[in-house]
């Protein structure tokens, strides 16, 4: 029932000229759907208090509770249209007097911690785009069928809601920066095992993908109500600067079962090296930093290794962020392993940290992307002795409707417990690097098809996202001059 829901909610929002984007569609139900979710907490918490006696201070006020404005009740339980607003009544009580009340909760909360913070935060960073009440009433009433009053319903609609970021993340350039394909971040996760009592960073949460599937694998080791409470409260951490996909994190881990997710909206590369201390350090990262952009020259002065491109300062970023013999998995471009410009960067790779392991995934593995990525794997400490490289090789070229699969991911899995060589994997000896580059190009000594053909299309789509790249660049520096 729940998937005929959410598409009758995209049909609707598609009759709504405000709302013109698939990430428009998923903002615009994504809180909607949150105010929903907040009314069955509440509800849930209310019953509880009273069968334990106790009294139940609500988080929302009478008036502004989801059973007032949006779903109003008769004695039969039916929905009382004659009160419930519509048309310009609705936008206008939505506009004027519901979201400055539930903005100003960032004001009002005790902490940041608390889910009023979050609240506050979420409102403060999204606005209503509807222009017609009447779709929004529509929207309302086809959310109000959902429900979030067992774990079976919470699961089947985080299962819907990821495939609402698929879809999102498939629809341009700008989407595709929130979505990470999910058997790739799970193969990352069981590479670096996580464990209860570690914590877990994201620092370009995203759609908090990394986060929601790390809490997913550790909740099957979980033998306690102590154990679901560190998952639930001390284990994942994650900073996002873009207000979209700072909603889409929190309501993502709020449907996998984290109910005050740890988000911060914030520039994780705003924060000086210099600034982060031992106790903001973490055990784990598992992160995809976005590819191509550039920051500003105030933000690269945060940084010993001065370069605008993102994915490098990130680099940087992490690799302070861990505790000593801590573990991140980050996915990156393949150029940060020959470019002439990350030269600097290899080096304090290699030197501080133990780069065990990349895997080099195949074209398409990002859909519209266009861009040839590795995912990193490092341990901090030990400096680099030997790297054991995997070439990913599906087997068929990737698309919408042959995307990776958890299996296309079991070999490497596999073989990485013992990082043994195969046709798809080789070491490469830290001491046989050239000093003077630390060039760490994937050449795989095992194959003799020296030459590969690539097809039409990829290389076209990798033109075109190369473009796309040099044209948001030549923005960015207009925009420092």
């Amino acid at each position: 029932m729940f998937e005929q829901v959410f598409k009758n909610i995209d049909d609707a929002l598609r009759q709504e000229a405000g709302c013109t984007t698939e990430l428009d569609y998923t903002e615009q139900s994504s809180w909607v759907l949150f105010l929903k979710y907040l009314d069955d907490l509440e509800r849930e918490r209310s019953v509880r208090a009273e069968l334990e006696g106790q009294a139940y201070a609500h988080i929302i006020s009478a008036r502004h509770r989801w059973s007032a404005w949006a779903a109003p009740r008769k004695a039969d339980g039916s929905l009382d249209r004659d009160t419930a607003m519509t048309g310009d009544d609705l936008i206008e009580y939505v506009n004027d007097e519901l979201f400055p009340y539930l903005r100003g909760f960032k004001q009002r909360a005790a902490s940041p911690d608390t889910i009023e913070y979050k609240i506050g935060e979420i409102f403060s960073e999204i606005k209503n785009k509807f222009n017609s009440g009447y779709t929004l009433r529509d929207v309302v009433e086809l959310t109000d069928q959902l429900n979030f009053g067992s774990q079976d319903a919470k699961h089947e609609l985080s299962d819907l809601y990821e495939v609402k970021i698929k879809r999102m993340g498939n629809a341009g350039r700008n989407g595709g920066e929130y979505y990470t394909p999910r058997p790739l971040i799970r193969a990352m996760i069981k590479v670096t095992a996580p464990k209860i009592g570690e914590t877990v960073y994201d620092g370009a949460v995203g759609s908090a993908g990394f986060l929601c599937e790390a809490f997913a694998l550790m909740r099957e080791d979980a033998r306690s109500t102590a154990d679901l409470e560190t998952l639930q409260k001390r284990t994942f951490k994650g900073v996002e600067k873009k207000s979209l996909a700072y909603v889409i994190a929190i309501m993502n881990m709020i449907l996998h079962g984290i109910d005050t997710p740890n988000i911060v909206h914030d520039n994780s590369l705003g924060r000086s090296l210099s600034d982060i201390q031992p106790r903001d350090q973490v055990d784990v990262i598992l992160a995809n930093p976005p590819f191509g952009g550039t920051e500003r020259p105030e933000i690269q002065q945060n940084f010993p290794i001065r370069t605008g491109e993102t994915a490098y300062l990130f680099l940087q970023h992490f690799m302070k962020m861990l505790k000593p013999g801590g573990r991140a998995a980050v996915v990156i471009k393949n150029t940060v392993l020959s470019n002439g410009d990350a030269t600097a960067l290899r080096k304090e790779l290699l030197t501080s940290c133990n780069l065990h392991t990349v895997l080099d995934c195949p074209s398409g593995t990002f859909q519209g992307a266009g861009v040839k990525t590795v995912v990193l794997f490092f341990e901090k400490g030990a400096p680099t002795r030997e790297t054991w490289v995997y070439q990913l090789d599906p087997g068929r070229s990737l698309g919408k409707t042959t995307a990776l699969t958890d299996a296309d991911f079991e070999d490497f899995v596999r073989l990485q417990v013992t990082r043994a060589d195969s046709d798809k994997s080789w070491s490469v000896p830290t001491a046989g690097l050239d000093p003077a580059t630390f060039d760490l190009s994937v050449k795989n000594p095992n194959r003799n098809d020296a030459v590969v053909h690539r097809e039409p299309e990829e290389i076209i789509a990798e033109m075109m996202a190369l473009d796309a790249e040099s044209a948001e660049i030549l923005q960015s520096i207009r925009g420092m001059l």
